[in-house]
Parts: C-alpha cells; sequence; structure tokens
C-alpha cells in the first residue's frame, strides 16, 4: 500500500510539472477506419500496475502505471509552453515486452522531460498484448505499423502541431527501443498496406534513441536479430543501457551500436555500470540518471536543438 501511495504523490507531482508548462494533451486516433490487420476483437482496454521487483532486476521498484488491451492505437501529443518551443518532437515508445505499456514510467514521465527542454513529446499507444500470431520470443510485428503511421501522421500534421518535419526523433524504452530501431531502420518498406494519403509521407525519424532496448542480438552469435537491418541512410542513433541489466544485458545495445558504425551510421553508446533495467528518465544520485543531459547534448550537436538552449 505505501508503494500505491508513492506511485500516486509522483502522479500528482508529474501532473503539475506537466500543466505548469503545457497545455491540455490532444489525443489522436492513428487509423481513420478499420485498424490494419486486425481480426479478433481483444476486449476493452485496461489499466493496472506493473509487479513490484527487486533492485538486482530493476532502477525502479515500486509499481508504476500499465496500459494493456490496446486495440485502437493513438498518438497523445505533449506541447511544451510557446516560449520554450524549440520545434523538435518525439514519438515516445513505452517497454512492457510487447504485452503491456509502461504508460507511466516510460510514456508520461518522458514526455514531462522532453517538454522540460523544449520538445514537443508523443506517446505511442501501440498495439499490447501480443496476438496469438506473435510468438513470445520475438518481437510483435503490429507495433511498427502502428510506429511507422504515427511518424507519416506526425509529419503530415507538423505545422498545426508548431513541429518542424525534419525534425522528429523516436524514444523507446526496453521493447520500446526495439520499436524505436526497428522504425529508424525499416522506414523505406511499409509494413501495411497504405490507407490513405498519409501514408504517402515518410516515415523515416530523424533521429532515433534506443533506451535499455532488446530484441536487438540474434539469440546465438554477436550479430543484429534477423529481422534487422540497417537501411542506407539510417538515422542517427543514441544508445543507453544498464551495464548489469539482466533483463536485457547490454550487448543488445554494443551489437547494434556495431553494427551501426559498420554501416557509417553516426552512432553514440552509454552504458552505465552497476545499473539494471528499467531507470526512465528519473533523476537520482547515480551517474545513470545523467543519460537525459548528454542524451540533449547530443541532439543539440547534431542540430536537432538550438546550440545554448536548455
Amino acid at each position: 500500500m505505501k508503494s500505491l501511495k508513492s506511485a500516486a504523490v509522483l502522479l500528482v507531482a508529474l501532473s503539475a510539472a506537466w500543466s505548469a508548462t503545457a497545455a491540455e494533451p490532444l489525443v489522436v486516433a492513428l487509423w481513420p477506419g478499420k485498424v490494419p490487420d486486425e481480426s479478433t476483437p481483444i476486449g476493452p482496454e485496461r489499466v493496472r500496475w506493473s509487479p513490484r521487483l527487486d533492485r538486482q532486476k530493476v532502477v525502479v521498484t515500486e509499481p508504476t502505471r500499465l496500459l494493456t488491451d490496446v486495440s485502437q492505437p493513438t498518438i497523445t501529443i505533449y506541447r511544451p509552453a510557446a516560449e520554450k518551443n524549440t520545434g523538435t518532437a518525439m514519438v515516445i515508445c513505452p517497454g512492457g515486452g510487447y504485452w503491456d505499456l509502461y504508460w507511466q514510467l516510460e510514456g508520461e514521465e518522458v514526455a514531462v522531460w522532453l517538454n522540460s527542454i523544449g520538445v514537443t513529446g508523443i506517446i505511442l499507444k501501440y498495439r499490447v498484448p501480443r496476438r496469438p500470431d506473435e510468438p513470445e520470443s520475438e518481437p510483435a510485428r503490429r507495433p511498427l505499423q502502428d510506429s511507422q503511421r504515427a511518424l507519416s501522421l506526425i509529419r503530415h500534421r507538423a505545422g498545426e502541431w508548431g513541429i518542424d518535419p525534419k525534425r522528429i526523433g523516436i524514444v523507446g524504452f526496453s521493447a520500446g527501443g526495439h520499436l524505436a530501431l526497428a522504425t529508424a531502420t525499416s522506414f523505406d518498406q511499409r509494413t501495411y498496406e497504405p490507407v490513405d494519403d498519409v501514408d504517402q509521407i515518410s516515415c523515416r525519424p530523424d533521429f532515433a534513441i534506443p533506451v535499455y532496448p532488446g530484441y536487438l542480438k540474434a539469440k546465438d552469435r554477436d550479430a543484429l536479430a534477423p529481422g534487422l537491418r540497417i537501411a542506407t541512410n539510417t538515422p542517427p542513433v543514441f544508445l543507453v543501457h544498464g551495464g548489469e541489466d539482466i533483463i536485457s544485458p547490454p550487448e543488445q545495445s554494443v551489437v547494434a551500436y556495431l553494427a551501426l558504425k559498420r554501416a557509417d551510421v553516426p552512432a553514440e553508446l552509454h552504458v552505465y555500470a552497476g545499473t539494471a533495467h528499467d531507470f526512465g528518465v528519473r533523476t537520482n544520485d547515480r551517474p545513470h540518471s545523467q543519460w537525459t543531459v548528454r542524451c540533449a547534448d547530443w541532439l543539440r550537436d547534431g542540430g536537432f536543438l538550438p546550440v545554448g538552449s536548455r
């Protein structure tokens, strides 16, 4: 009960931080009609709490709010205060093993951080859990359809939402980190049949930030997992991992970094010693909590944020 109260207090604090800097978030449906590749109803969307885990497995041990049974994908747009808006935007992909979405820790809290540096945070509510034809040992395929559609839709409406269509990135955590890299490397192959004019617009993110990603490494060798490839013109990538992550070992990011470098894709890798999984963007006295500062520096150096902005 104490941990639930702590989580509730955190939600209040997050809400206050967000409301001080931004207007009410806008929720937009991804698909204009029937969602592609869906046939069997899965029931109503649900909110639940994550399991409490120990420090050996995760950095944030208390329960946080999750979403599951998502069959109607959306994007939720959190815009920064007008005077701070840099025009840069990021699609946010919460993790959850393609079973759930860690909506609070790896969605809402990330949007608050992005707004604080003048970036529009756009949480992608992609389809979970895995459908019966999506094996547990492999990434689910439908979320990539949702992320590709999201990039095209955001670019289509960028002017309306105060976004520069040439500065739209993607950040993801755990399974969402896999989704971020998959989106950044598969933009040249649409994974669904186009449904309208929006799908004629590029779904290539301008940069990608996978954070403690999974599903990137082949099971039996030090190479990218089957199904991942580095496309020509893959955008710059910033990788973050915990050195003691036993849920998604750091080799996942190391293999990806090496593959990107071999393909001459600009990439930066940060592996933090003594750090487990699920640290999100929360700050503490550990070096890993400064990854967001290093990331903002990388964004400025790459021209995705104004130099001198804070």
